[in-house]
């Protein structure tokens, strides 16, 4: 077995016997740990009592993280004509319409949020099998199909995040940086429970939330009280 480093064998020592605590406490352990030579990104896991192969135990959708995410946002945006100048004006780093599409196709994915207008989607149909896995198709129900794309390339380059389940019944996402302030970060820890607990599906029996879990990058994770997240 390959031995521990200092700093990982110091982060697991402040974890030991640690479980089930107060978002607050989760937050300030995490970031206490957070020691890389890089600012880490503060990471939730919340594992759901959902089936996601069963469509009514699909859970998806959006969250404006009140301290934004501390990450630097590319957006690509299918448009062409006025709606294309628009999303430009608003900030997208990439805009196109077959030009974009055949540069996917050739395996060139540089963004991090891809939305459209609707009337791209036959072209954006094309690149499911592609952007689909990565969680970048647009999609009308989280705002990333729509023809206010000034509206959609402001909020993804203002901290927006989306999640989705995925086949193990597990949803994550960064939500802020090690170096903001631990109020900030327990803001939006927060936010984003709220937002996942608001897309319970109809068809989720049982415990929807089954455990919360707060890692940075580098470091280990510490299981967070579920009531107290969901503040019931």
């Amino acid at each position: 077995m390959a031995k521990l480093g200092k700093r990982t064998q110091a982060a697991r020592a402040a974890f030991a016997g640690k479980s089930d605590v107060s978002v607050e406490e989760a937050v300030a352990l995490v970031k206490a740990n957070a020691t890389a030579k890089f600012d880490e990104t503060v990471e939730i896991a919340v594992n759901l009592g959902v089936d996601p192969r069963h469509a009514d135990q699909m859970v998806r959708g959006v969250v404006a993280l009140p301290n934004g995410t501390g990450k630097t946002m590319r957006v690509a945006v299918f448009a062409r004509n006025e709606k294309a100048d628009e999303a430009k004006a608003a900030g997208a780093d990439i805009v196109g319409a077959e030009d974009l599409m055949e540069q996917v196709q050739g395996g060139t994915i540089d963004f991090d949020r891809c939305i459209a207008t609707p009337d791209m989607m036959p072209i954006v149909g094309r690149l499911g099998k592609i952007l689909g896995p990565r969680n970048l198709m647009p999609n009308p129900r989280v705002g990333t199909v729509t023809m206010d794309v000034k509206e959609a390339v402001e909020k993804a380059k203002g901290g927006e995040v989306q999640f989705k389940v995925e086949k193990a019944g597990v949803v994550h996402a960064g939500v802020g940086k090690a170096s903001f302030d631990e109020s900030k970060l327990v803001e939006n820890v927060k936010a984003f429970v709220s937002a996942v607990q608001k897309a319970k599906p109809s068809g989720a029996k049982g415990a929807y939330m089954k455990k919360i879990s707060l890692s940075s990058t580098m470091g280990p994770g510490v299981s967070v009280d579920v009531a107290a997240a969901v503040g019931e």
